[in-house]
């Protein structure tokens, strides 16, 4: 549905509807206020669409229309709950233009197209490629969404006012009612002649945090609205010294409205942004060109096709060979410094000083001796650890080993059988008498 307009005194709103060229346009009316209009778009394939530049359009993409499309054919009276998804793009291209945006929070629910076109896109259609995709049966159908944005005739109104709604996800306030609960308290508190929902946009697509899943709380949406008559002076409180004080110690401002949206809308008026067109002076500053400024040097112009071959063997060779001949060259001059240029051994010797080789040879023989040695290693017994005298018979005991005796067998620890000259220790028995 395109929502151009609200209107609502205390919550008293009566509906009327009709049909007129594939739309549903309900009828708002109040007592002293002039009729308001609001536009739905129930078809879903291959239809055309009018939104008005810089009004909220919204189109909802649902489920049940959709199931239709899938084999099995549910018969009349059968209900299927499969789960569908939808991709949205612009015909021809990956994405959805810049200004739509879609949302679709479950498989379970359907899927929103909204956004506020621009007035760059008037006259122009905008074809929106709608793919469904049954999740269960991995079934797919297409149909096409014809956008035809028109220009409107109070586009922009001088006043716009972006409220932050605290309770409220974006696809909760896209809802037909609820947004027009929300224009009709605004309208209630402004007064204005006209008034029009511009965009609405959820809090996480402006830098807010996703919202912890306690105690049902929500991301938050941001609601723009137009009007064509100056900010009552309710909507002027929050700019006040006090309420600004207040907005900087994180404190709630004192709104004397507050109580109109407290019902259902929970607006944070710290974050409220009040626009006056009216007031705005062009931006716009003459280029001085000057130190750090190109001048301009008009359209790019790219080269023409008739462009003449050009032969890039020279180029080729002269970028291989010279690279190649200086590192032959370096290779050649190391080469003759290693292998040409080396002095050998009889030349340092006759440069050396005869003290200093006598030296030298004498710490090789010396070095050459003791390998030597240590190949060819026998180790004799100390003196201190062997027996002279036998403990017994006194009688002086040889050696237990010869000088040629292979030291390198003998066992880490010897036995009496080991040991030949070993004395035995008398040991007495049972009846009182003593043995060798």
């Amino acid at each position: 549905f395109l929502l151009s307009c609200a209107d609502g005194i205390n919550g008293t709103v009566n509906w009327k509807t009709k049909q007129a060229n594939n739309f549903i346009i309900s009828r708002k009316m109040a007592a002293g206020k002039k009729d308001v209009y609001t536009i739905f778009s129930k078809v879903h394939s291959d239809r055309n669409v009018y939104p008005s530049a810089g009004v909220l359009f919204v189109h909802v993409l649902e489920r049940e229309y959709f199931k239709g499309e899938f084999p099995p054919y549910p018969k009349p009276g059968e209900i299927s709950n499969d789960p569908i998804t939808f991709n949205t793009n612009l015909m021809g291209y990956p994405d959805r233009p810049g200004w739509l945006r879609y949302i679709q929070r479950t498989p379970y629910s359907d899927g929103v197209l909204y956004g506020s076109p621009t007035a760059d896109n008037v006259g122009k259609p905008t074809i929106i490629e709608i793919t469904a995709y049954n999740r269960r049966t991995f079934e797919t159908a297409r149909h096409n969404l014809i956008i035809n944005i028109m220009s409107a005739e109070d586009f922009p109104l001088p006043y716009q006012a972006e409220f932050f709604i605290k309770n409220m996800n974006v696809e909760e306030m896209l809802a037909s009612e609820v947004l027009g609960d929300f224009l009709g308290a605004v309208k209630n508190v402004w007064q204005p002649e006209r008034l029009n929902a511009i965009n609405i946009t959820s809090a996480l697509d402006r830098g807010g945090r996703v919202p912890l899943p306690i105690n049902d709380l929500k991301e938050g949406v941001y609601v723009m609205v137009g009007a064509d008559v100056p900010f009552s002076s309710c909507l002027r409180e929050v700019e006040n010294p006090q309420n600004q004080l207040r907005c900087s110690q994180e404190m709630e401002p004192v709104i004397t409205c507050d109580k109109k949206f407290r019902t259902q809308f929970y607006i944070d008026w710290c974050k409220i942004s009040l626009v006056d067109k009216t007031k705005q002076v062009s931006t716009y500053q003459e280029v001085i060109r000057g130190e750090g400024i190109l001048p301009d040097g008009g359209e790019y112009k790219p080269p023409s096709d008739s462009l003449k071959s050009r032969d890039y063997y020279t180029d080729f060779l002269i970028t291989l060979a010279v690279p190649s001949a200086v590192a032959l060259v370096l290779f050649l001059i190391l080469a003759y410094i290693m292998c040409c240029r080396r002095e050998g051994v009889e030349k340092r010797n006759m440069q050396t000083p005869d003290i200093q080789l006598v030296h030298h040879s004498a710490i090789q023989k010396s070095t050459k001796e003791l390998r030597d040695m240590s190949k060819n290693r026998e180790i004799a017994w100390p003196l201190s650890t062997l027996p002279v005298f036998h403990p017994v018979t006194g009688e002086i005991i040889p050696p237990l080993h010869t000088d040629n005796y292979d030291s390198t067998n003998m066992p880490l620890m010897q036995t009496q059988q080991n040991v030949p000259h070993q004395t035995q220790i008398p040991q007495q028995q049972t009846t009182g008498k003593w043995y060798p």
